[in-house]
């Protein structure tokens, strides 16, 4: 399963739009940079964010997911001490039926003790993807809308899958925003 690179990711992006907006080179100059790069795709994270609060005493709960355990912010935000918040990227994604997308953080935003996690994007999968931030430090955390939040990398399969996320209608499929936990 080898991981694509620029060129591959840039011709995907213009000729099936796997990536809109698709930005052709690094944008770094005064923010944390994002576009293409050598083997992935750094994506912008979005103005709007869901911050966890525990104001009203809610329990985050998967199956049960309370509108009042976190609060609504746009813009740049803080992230309070050992907190955490939902965003979404700039970027929508269309993956290809052979394709399997793995994100990680980006190192500015890891050196200052900022986590960000990512499910893969699976096999037909298309949407804004939801994007979880965490602050492990004991201070507040700036982070920055519409720069640079994690890198994306495509791994191409031998062959297509058989059952893609479309073909199972995955309950994630063409979500746009940030999208809370669905059961």
């Amino acid at each position: 399963m080898p991981i694509m690179p620029d060129t591959w990711i840039r011709q995907m992006a213009r000729e099936k739009g796997m990536i809109e907006p698709f930005v052709e080179a690094q944008k770094r100059e005064g923010v944390i940079s994002y576009g293409l790069s050598s083997y992935g795709y750094d994506a912008r994270v979005a103005e709007e964010f869901k911050i966890f609060t525990d104001v009203d005493s809610a329990i985050v709960d998967p199956k049960n997911f309370a509108s009042n355990s976190f609060v609504t912010r746009t813009g740049d935000i803080t992230i309070p001490p050992n907190s955490f918040a939902l965003a979404h990227t700039v970027e929508y994604f269309r993956i290809p039926r052979d394709t399997l997308v793995v994100c990680l953080g980006k190192s500015t935003y890891a050196r200052c003790g900022i986590i960000v996690n990512v499910t893969p994007l699976e096999p037909e999968w298309e949407g804004q993807v939801t994007i979880e931030i965490s602050n492990t430090t004991p201070l507040p955390a700036r982070i920055y809308a519409n720069e640079g939040i994690c890198q994306f990398l495509f791994f191409q399969g031998a062959s297509p899958c058989e059952v893609s996320y479309a073909d199972r209608a995955g309950k994630y499929m063409r979500q746009s925003g940030v999208t809370t936990p669905r059961l």
